[in-house]
C-alpha cells in the first residue's frame, strides 16, 4: 500500500523521532547527526527484526509474508540486513544498543561458514545441520568483507580484520587464469557450475576489499590484486557511456545491463586506490563514473527498477567518494531517494518498504534502512566507510 504523508503524519513522525533518538542513545548534541534520518532508519531496522526473525540465533527470513521453502534467507540478503545494523552502529550516539545489534548479526553470520574448504568462505545458505548449504559466490563474500573492514573501523575487533582477509584469499581463487578466454582474467561470480560469468560486481567489490586491506596492512599483495581487478573491470566492463556493464561470459557476451551498484563498486574502488597510491588518474576515473552515473539515474521511476539494495551500495560508494573529494550532489540524490520512499512505498502501519507486488524482500527492506542509516551520518565519519 502507498501512502503519503500530510501535516499530521509529520507531526507524529516528529513525536517519534524524540522517542528513537532517546531508545538510541543519542542527544541533540550529536554534532552533524542527521537525527531524523536516524529515526528514519531505526523504524526501518525495527520492522526488519519484527517482521524478518526466523526465531533462530539471529537468522531472518528471506521476505514478509513468507512464502519460501526455506527456513531462513540466503546469505546475500542476510548480509545486507547485518550492514544496516553495522550502518545503525556508525551513528553518532548509536551506543552499546547499537553496537549490540552488530554483534548479534556478525554472530549469525557464522551459519553461513564453510569452514571444510579450501579456501574457507560463506556459502550461499545455511549449513548443516541447519540447511543444506550452498555454493559460494565471491560477491557474497566480498559484501560480507566490506562489512568486517567497517566493523573493525569502528570497534577494532581483530577478529573481523582477520576473517575479511580469509575472504580476500576466497576472492583471488576466483580469478581466472585461462589466457584464452576472451577478456581473460576477472573474478568469477561464483563457484557454481552452472556460471562461469566474470561480473563487474564480483571485480568492484574484490578491489575494494583488497584496497582496504592494503591501507590497513601496507601489504602490497592485497594492493597488487586490488588494481588487478580494477584494470579487469575498466578494460572489459566499462561502456561508451562511462558506465560499466554487468558480465561477460566464456563465450564473450557481454550483458550490457548497467545496475547502479556496478558503478557504485568501481567509483569506490578507484577512490581507495587513489588512496593507496596518491595516482590522480583513480580519483579522475570515481569523479567521471560519479557524474555519469548522477545523469543517467535521474528520476525516481530509474531508481526504482534498480531496487534499494542495488542503490544503496551505489549510495555508499558515493559518500566514500565524498569523503576525498567534496559534491553536494552526492548526498543530495541520496536524501531525495530516501524521502521519496520514506513518503511514497513506506507503509506507516508497519515501516515496511512496498517497492512491488507480493512479499516484502529482506534484501530491499534492509537496502533502503542503509541509505536512512548513512543519511544520519555526518560527513566526518565517510572515511569509515567500507
Amino acid at each position: 500500500m502507498r501512502r503519503k504523508f500530510g501535516i499530521s503524519t509529520r507531526l507524529a513522525a516528529g513525536v517519534l523521532a524524540v522517542t528513537v533518538v532517546s531508545s538510541l542513545g543519542m542527544t541533540t548534541a550529536d554534532a552533524g547527526t542527521d537525527h531524523s534520518s536516524a529515526v528514519r532508519a531505526r523504524a526501518s531496522y525495527d520492522a526488519i527484526n519484527k517482521y524478518f526473525d526466523a526465531g533462530k540465533g539471529g537468522l531472518l527470513l528471506e521476505e514478509y509474508p513468507n512464502t519460501q521453502t526455506n527456513a531462513y534467507s540466503y546469505v546475500w540478503p542476510y548480509s545486507q540486513a547485518a550492514i544496516a545494523a553495522e550502518d545503525l552502529a556508525g551513528v553518532p550516539g548509536a551506543g552499546r544498543k547499537g553496537s549490540a545489534e552488530a554483534d548479534r548479526r556478525i554472530a549469525a553470520y557464522e551459519y553461513y561458514w564453510n569452514a571444510g574448504t579450501t579456501p574457507t568462505g560463506y556459502d550461499s545458505y545455511v549449513r548443516p545441520p541447519n540447511g543444506q548449504g550452498g555454493d559460494k559466490f565471491y560477491d557474497d563474500n566480498e559484501w560480507i568483507g566490506l562489512n568486517l573492514i567497517q566493523r573493525y573501523k569502528r570497534t577494532g575487533d581483530r577478529a573481523a580484520l582477520a576473517r575479511a582477509k580469509d575472504i580476500f584469499a576466497l576472492v583471488v581463487h576466483g580469478w581466472d587464469t585461462d589466457p584464452s578466454h576472451p577478456c581473460a582474467g576477472g573474478v568469477y561470480w561464483t563457484q557454481a557450475p552452472w556460471s562461469q560469468d566474470r561480473n563487474t560486481i564480483s571485480n568492484g567489490p574484490g578491489a575494494e576489499l583488497g584496497a582496504h586491506l592494503y591501507l590497513l596492512t601496507r601489504d602490497r599483495s592485497y594492493l597488487t590484486w586490488s588494481q588487478r581487478m580494477y584494470k579487469w573491470a575498466q578494460d572489459c566492463m566499462l561502456a561508451p557511456n562511462g558506465l560499466y556493464w554487468d558480465h561477460i561470459d566464456l563465450a564473450g557476451n557481454v550483458e550490457k545491463t548497467q545496475w547502479s551498484y556496478n558503478q557504485g563498486v568501481m567509483l569506490g574502488a578507484g577512490v581507495l586506490l587513489f588512496k593507496a597510491t596518491g595516482n590522480p588518474q583513480y580519483l579522475r576515473d570515481a569523479k567521471s563514473v560519479a557524474s555519469a552515473s548522477l545523469a543517467f539515474y535521474n528520476t525516481p521511476e530509474i531508481l526504482a527498477k534498480q531496487g534499494a539494495a542495488f542503490n544503496s551500495i551505489w549510495f555508499k560508494n558515493l559518500l566514500i567518494l565524498d569523503s576525498v573529494a567534496p559534491d553536494p550532489r552526492y548526498r543530495k540524490a541520496m536524501q531525495s531517494y530516501a524521502d521519496y520512499n520514506w513518503t511514497t512505498t513506506r507503509d506507516p502501519a508497519t515501516n515496511l518498504y512496498n517497492f512491488g507486488e507480493g512479499s516484502v524482500e529482506l534484501l530491499q527492506q534492509s537496502g533502503i534502512t542503509q541509505i536512512h542509516a548513512l543519511l544520519a551520518w555526518p560527513r566526518s565519519r565517510y572515511g569509515l566507510l567500507a
